[in-house]
């Protein structure tokens, strides 16, 4: 059984919503608030679904504090929230969010969503030891431990950031549309916008620094990843 946790200041929509994914046998922890969230992570949940606007912590500090923690940075975050504006969901993906509900949103259909996502992850998971690790010059790629080391140093990087990079460096100057990646990455049953993609190649581009230059847009298509760098 998938345990959820279930992030938001109104007890209202947490019961709500407790009650619906309770019902398609989904093991629900709550939190009304942030900082709670981050003392429930003991709990091991498999998916946190996560408001926003809260007292204290915000969604978004909250997001970031989980990615950057490697005990936890794999359990998918959904944001699940009122904001409805562009902008926002950009800071949520920023923040390493895995998807982006606005509410309202009809129970089948976040059901749906949270589902998704668990496949997602799932199925990552099982494709991960079949990888190799890359290398090029003083630039790795581990699949294994999902790190990246520049000149030695680890690089941080969100699980999605990760496995976008390493989906364009395993194949070296084949370009990958827009919607290849979109399927890859977040698989058909996840809705995110096109600019997600923009926003995560632009946050693998200030990690690498001097291996910026690897990754190339190909206007109108997509991206690929320049071997000779």
């Amino acid at each position: 059984m998938n345990k959820i946790l279930l992030v938001d200041d109104e007890p209202d929509i947490v019961e709500f919503l407790k009650y619906n994914l309770e019902r398609e046998n989904f093991n629900v922890i709550e939190s009304f608030r942030g900082e709670e969230a981050l003392r429930m992570l003991k709990e091991k949940p498999d998916l946190i679904l996560l408001d926003i606007m809260m007292p204290g912590m915000n969604g978004y500090e909250v997001c970031r504090k989980i990615k950057e923690n490697n005990q936890f940075k794999e359990i998918p975050v959904v944001f699940l929230t009122a904001l409805s504006q562009e902008n926002d969901e950009i800071k949520g993906l920023e923040a390493g969010g895995s998807d982006f509900i606005k509410k309202p949103i009809s129970p089948p259909k976040l059901i749906a969503r949270v589902k998704a996502n668990l496949r997602n992850q799932r199925a990552s998971k099982t494709t991960n030891y079949e990888q190799e690790k890359l290398i090029f010059d003083k630039l790795i790629i581990d699949p294994q431990s999902f790190k990246v080391f520049i000149n030695g140093i680890e690089k941080f990087f969100p699980k999605k950031e990760f496995i976008l990079f390493y989906l364009l460096a395993s194949q070296p100057d084949k370009v990958f549309t827009r919607e290849e990646i979109l399927q890859k990455i977040w698989g058909e049953d996840v809705f995110v916008i096109d600019r997600t993609i923009d926003v995560h190649i632009r946050k693998i581009r200030e990690k690498l620094g001097i291996y910026s230059n690897c990754l190339i847009t190909i206007k109108g298509v997509g991206y690929k990843f320049q071997k000779n760098i």
